[in-house]
């Protein structure tokens, strides 16, 4: 029987006790961002083998604020109540950091979008953040497999 990357950790290392809605959203944006750039690295490596240089460079210029914003933007209509609560819950948090390469409002929007991604991972819902992500590349262009690799 397969399981999950979620259910997996959870059943080698223990269950939380903590539920996915109990989490602030900055929590949920740490955890969001992580599996955004495995989602990205993962898409990258289907290229075959290649320089780790390269690799980086690709999945950065997809892991990052402006990329994220513009792909949540370009499925915001497509969210449930609950999907939506939980991106302006993320996008409306203070943090104590500030955006290094994009505007305040991309970085914020950005957040957002980490949020609810953090929050369908941990809710064993990753196929709809999959959904969702391949639907927002597709809609925005973005495609890590056609970027220039120099």
């Amino acid at each position: 029987m397969d399981i999950s990357f979620y259910d997996g950790i959870q059943q080698y290392f223990g269950e939380s006790s903590t539920k996915p809605c109990q989490y602030s959203p900055l929590v949920l944006a740490y955890i969001g961002d992580g599996v955004f750039d495995l989602i990205i690295r993962t898409i990258i490596l289907d290229m075959g083998n290649g320089k780790v240089k390269d690799f980086h460079r690709m999945a950065s210029s997809i892991v990052r604020a402006p990329s994220q914003a513009k792909i949540i933007k370009s499925v915001l209509g497509e969210l449930t109540e609950e999907e939506m609560a939980v991106y302006k819950h993320g996008r409306n948090a203070k943090s104590a950091t500030s955006a290094k390469n994009s505007s305040i409002i991309d970085y914020r929007v950005a957040t957002g979008f980490e949020a609810l991604t953090g929050y369908l991972y941990l809710s064993n819902k990753l196929a709809r953040a999959l959904e969702l992500i391949k639907l927002g590349m597709e809609r925005t262009g973005i495609n890590p497999l056609q970027i220039d690799k120099k």
